[in-house]
């Protein structure tokens, strides 16, 4: 977090898996975490919305870290996902197939820890996995769900797609 912080990107966060898997972890029990596949920091830059700007990112991430870092600019997602401009990195999330990966964690500036979590936490805190009701796209919910083995991962997941 420190790290992501050290960037002043604007309107960041730590999202997605990084949030997520952890909650699901603790609601499990888990003494230890899953493996994350990448870490997903977000942010919203108008400006700098290029996927070259985000690759540069990533590169210098990596250089001083070695995680497998995934850097996404909001600004420029919209395009990807065939939707009306954003308007910030939590308007983004909102667009997320399911609930419980619209989740970040970010250091604020007086050093607090801020959640961004445009649904809230409590289907996280549930041990669900929710089609998102304002971005119905069933067949890209039931991949990400087989694709990612949540339910072999978290076997006390509920799947709730209605």
């Amino acid at each position: 977090m420190r790290l992501a912080a050290s960037l002043n990107l604007n309107d960041w966060c730590l999202a997605a898996g990084f949030v997520r898997n952890l909650v699901w972890d603790k609601v499990h029990s888990y003494t230890v975490s899953t493996p994350l596949n990448d870490i997903d920091l977000i942010y919203f830059d108008p400006v700098r919305d290029s996927s070259d700007s985000d690759k540069a990112i990533e590169s210098e991430l990596r250089a001083i870290s070695n995680l497998p870092w995934s850097v996404k600019n909001q600004a420029r997602m919209h395009v990807r996902n065939d939707d009306a401009p954003y308007l910030s990195t939590e308007h983004a999330m909102k667009h997320w197939v399911e609930l419980e990966t619209a989740i970040g964690a970010r250091i604020s500036s007086s050093g607090d820890l801020e959640l961004v979590a445009p649904f809230g936490v409590a289907s996280l805190f549930d041990s669900t996995v929710t089609i998102n009701p304002g971005r119905r796209k069933p067949a890209d919910f039931t991949h990400r769900i087989k694709s990612k083995h949540w339910l072999e991962l978290w076997p006390s997941l509920e799947v709730i797609d209605a």
